[in-house]
């Protein structure tokens, strides 16, 4: 079992809720982390934007990231949202483990 988390942004917190709530009710993560406000600045189209952003973790398996991503990408009101993985290389092994156990494969 490979632990992966996944960083992603919203664009508010009713959002980023929503998108919490779709991968704990799916099976898709066994926890999602809320953290907000997030200032952000980048361009996008050639222009620079500042914004204030929402950002969301995801605990998962890495068998259950593409569709996980699928589903965020879906209900995400983003044409390009920030989705990125990133593997997980030790920790509690009990909450590794439960980790595992909640995700569904």
């Amino acid at each position: 079992m490979e632990v992966r988390l996944v960083y992603m942004t919203a664009g508010t917190l009713e959002e980023a809720k929503t998108i919490g709530n779709l991968l704990i009710q799916a099976g898709l993560a066994a926890c999602v982390n809320i953290l907000s406000p997030m200032h952000s600045l980048y361009v996008w189209e050639g222009d620079l934007q500042e914004d204030t952003e929402v950002v969301v973790i995801a605990k998962t398996t890495a068998e259950q990231v593409p569709e996980l991503i699928r589903e965020v990408k879906n209900v995400h009101s983003y044409d390009c949202p920030c989705i990125l993985t990133l593997p997980v290389d030790g920790g509690n092994p009990e909450f590794l483990q439960w980790i595992a156990t909640e995700v569904h494969t």
